[in-house]
């Protein structure tokens, strides 16, 4: 969700991607929630932070801490940011409960993309 929320509010900017330490499936909830506000992620595909070893890349948000603490080496000319969300996967119930954790996880990461990580950004 976070790469979809990026490239909607900085992809003119930014190239971006997104990559996990155990890569699986695009959630069909992530799909789901982010269409509700107008974000087609429905053509991404989960990739693997391996795809992206020596490549250089400017910045690193991590966004559970699983991934802060199993990310590979990165330069140092990459600035790591770190900031947890709960993973909504991970919540188990109804199709209703679980669009609802991926719902708040969504709205919690835009919020965060839109204020503290932008002003992270524009520091540079």
């Amino acid at each position: 969700m976070a790469e979809g929320l990026l490239k909607y509010t900085k992809g003119d900017t930014y190239a971006i991607y997104s990559a996990g330490t155990r890569p699986s499936v695009v959630r069909p909830e992530a799909i789901t929630v982010l269409a509700e506000i107008g974000i087609d992620i429905s053509k991404n595909r989960s990739k693997s932070v391996d795809e992206f070893a020596g490549k250089k890349i400017d910045y690193v948000l991590t966004v559970c801490d699983n991934a802060k603490g199993n990310c590979p080496y990165i330069p140092a000319v990459t600035k790591l940011i770190h900031h947890a969300f709960d993973d909504p996967a991970e919540v188990k119930g109804d199709a209703e409960t679980r669009l609802s954790a991926f719902r708040r996880v969504r709205d919690e990461i835009d919020a965060y993309i839109k204020t503290d990580f932008v002003s992270i950004l524009e520091q540079k």
